[in-house]
């Protein structure tokens, strides 16, 4: 009613595309301890939230902690031989003389009740009562007092020293298990290399690892849970080399995981030969797995060698380097981006590697799409290498294959508010806008290939890819073609040398 400036905001009607995740890996494993397993997909956030989750805590090292537990099986001798001295002693002087104190029945009781308590087991009403009334007699006897102190001082004392070997024979059985496990390892590697969440799915140990992969779907355990998650975007299973595992046993539950990553479309698979694999036996292993040709190949990524780590325990071990790499990958695209290839970056929380290649061995593996560990002087441990298995062109580094992905992951997503509409020139309009928005964002990024728009990236979606037939069916077709940037693995320099030249100044 009042006269002045009155503003009124109104939807431009444009919608934007919003870049999906491509940093949060999955690993299959086993743990220390955690929920019962198997278990659906965790969320983890950081070590430490894995740590109170899956994994534990000790006071103290694995051999200080043997040391500890040697100590103790001493010191509860000495504390059994020093109660038993101290309960004959108080024995003898309740039922000496020729009035007792306590008769033979009292004295059962009252031990019997000493004892339970001790052990912590269960102790009727009616013992209970009865050893209070022995107890009050011998309190009450000036005689019993001091024998019977002794005697209760003793027991409470070994019952200390026996909680404590309790405790910590059940940190030195964690420690055992912590050290035949690689699930641990790998979650510590991913987050010691910039990963910042990861999902983590607990995989029964007492049950063949091939029957545990492909999971439950009802509920949601293993690959068929990781269906549910679409923000995955790597998968790891640390623990497939375990000390029973066969080279074929372990190709074929790789293979479960690629055929995961291929129904996905939207993750990769990373994956280590055996252990202690020599760089000639390499090929050969290889020979177990999809064929280069075929489309799984594109999303799988295998590296080489394992790795020399500190241990999570503080136990150095030899370990799968696939939670280190995935920690990689995520740390170069927050630095990056996701069209960067993860390769050329250092490896963080390694000690060395147990295998060092040479340059030709190196070619001949990387030919045959295996990404190797390197160390070169001054610059430490390297990552050096980033291929797909696949021998397809369009296929064959790993950022184009996830830059893909995270391209159409992000338009699917970010696209859904077009079903149900009508299906006409405005709603072509709209999506040719939104996409191609997207693309020009991701062309300034670097991610794809051109001098202008133009070269770097296509968008049709109109008359001529939406024909009646197409109407009537309720489909919109989105024709898009990208031309993704690839890494440049060989840089070559020509140098020549100059002569000086007649007459030239000195």
């Amino acid at each position: 009613m009042a006269p002045g400036v009155f503003i009124k905001e109104r939807s431009s009607g444009v919608r934007t595309i919003t870049g999906a995740g491509t940093s949060t890996p999955a690993f299959l494993g086993y743990t220390v301890r955690g929920p019962q397993a198997p278990t659906p997909p965790v969320r983890i956030s950081s070590w430490s939230e894995f740590v109170d989750t899956f994994h534990f805590r000790s006071p103290m090292g694995a051999e200080e902690l043997g040391r500890e537990l040697e100590r103790l099986t001493g010191a509860i001798t000495e504390a059994e031989a020093e109660l038993e001295r101290l309960g004959t002693d108080f024995a003898e002087k309740a039922t000496a003389g020729e009035t007792p104190i306590l008769t033979q029945p009292e004295l059962i009781v009252l031990a019997a009740v000493r004892h339970a308590d001790l052990a912590g087991e269960a102790v009727s009403e009616e013992d209970r009562q009865a050893a209070e009334a022995v107890a009050k007699k011998v309190t009450e006897a000036e005689d019993l007092a001091g024998p019977y102190g002794l005697w209760i001082a003793a027991g409470n004392e070994l019952a200390g020293l026996e909680r404590r070997e309790k405790e910590l024979t059940v940190l030195a059985a964690y420690f055992e298990r912590s050290g035949k496990i690689q699930l641990p390892e790998a979650v510590y590697g991913f987050f010691a290399n910039g990963g910042t969440s990861c999902y983590v799915l607990r995989l029964d140990p007492d049950k063949p690892l091939a029957g545990e992969v492909d999971g439950n779907p009802d509920q949601r355990t293993g690959l068929a849970g990781l269906k549910t998650v679409p923000d995955v975007t790597m998968v790891a299973v640390p623990d497939v080399w375990r000390e029973d595992m066969t080279p074929e046993t372990g190709a074929t539950i790789m293979g479960q995981v690629v055929g995961h990553c291929v129904t996905m479309r939207n993750r990769l698979t990373l994956l280590e030969p055996p252990p202690d694999t020599a760089p000639a036996d390499v090929p050969r292993f290889l020979g177990h797995l999809a064929s280069p040709d075929e489309d799984a190949a594109a999303f799988t990524a295998l590296y080489y060698p394992w790795v020399n780590v500190p241990g999570v325990d503080g136990i150095p071990r030899t370990v799968v380097p696939s939670g280190h790499l995935a920690g990689v990958w995520a740390r170069t695209d927050a630095e990056r981006g996701v069209f960067k290839a993860p390769a050329n970056q250092n490896l963080r929380g390694v000690l060395s590697l147990p295998t060092l290649l040479t340059d030709q061995r190196h070619g001949e593996l990387n030919d045959k799409g295996v990404n190797c560990l390197r160390v070169f002087p001054d610059r430490g441990l390297l990552v050096w290498g980033a291929r797909t298995r696949s021998s397809s062109r369009d296929w064959r580094y790993l950022n184009v294959r996830r830059l893909v992905s995270f391209l159409s992951d992000s338009i699917r997503q970010s696209s859904t508010w077009a079903v149900f509409e009508p299906n006409d020139d405005r709603l072509w309009g709209t999506l040719r806008h939104s996409v191609s928005s997207f693309l020009i964002d991701q062309w300034r990024q670097g991610a794809l290939l051109g001098r202008t728009p133009d070269e770097a990236f296509y968008v049709i979606c109109d008359r001529t890819n939406n024909t009646s037939s197409t109407i009537d069916a309720g489909q919109v077709i989105c024709d898009i073609g990208v031309a993704p940037v690839r890494p440049a693995e060989f840089v070559h320099f020509t140098i020549t040398q100059i002569a000086g030249q007649p007459g030239a100044n000195s």
